[in-house]
């Protein structure tokens, strides 16, 4: 059984930069493809950013964050890692990560991320 716990998140002004963690549980998470997501209120979650499977992989942004998101993996420490800079009361949310497509039953508590003044 996989695990993911995200850490990283608060309350930042807008135009200030956050770094979340995902710190991964098991054997094989160095095969999966992995994915953050975000859910804001009232709205469905939705995929942030992907990144295939080797550390400095190929790796796709939703057109919300391209240029100012950036999603990395360090498979020694079974991490992955959102840098998320030029931050916006829009991304405003609770972000999670999991496998890339998504597997329902590893999504974990995620880390709130609140942008405002």
């Amino acid at each position: 059984q996989v695990q993911f716990v995200e850490s990283g998140g608060g309350l930042v002004q807008p135009g200030g930069s956050l770094r979340l963690s995902c710190a991964a549980s098991g054997r094989y998470f160095s095969i999966y493809q992995m994915g953050w997501y975000r859910q804001a209120p009232g709205r469905q979650r939705e995929l942030v950013a992907s990144i295939t499977s080797t550390s400095g992989g190929n790796t796709n942004y939703a057109d919300s964050v391209k240029g100012r998101f950036t999603i990395s993996r360090d498979n020694a420490k079974n991490t992955v890692y959102l840098q998320m800079n030029s931050l916006k009361p829009e991304d405003t949310a609770v972000y999670y990560c999991n496998r890339f497509p998504p597997r329902g039953d590893y999504w974990g508590q995620g880390t709130q991320v609140t942008v405002s003044p």
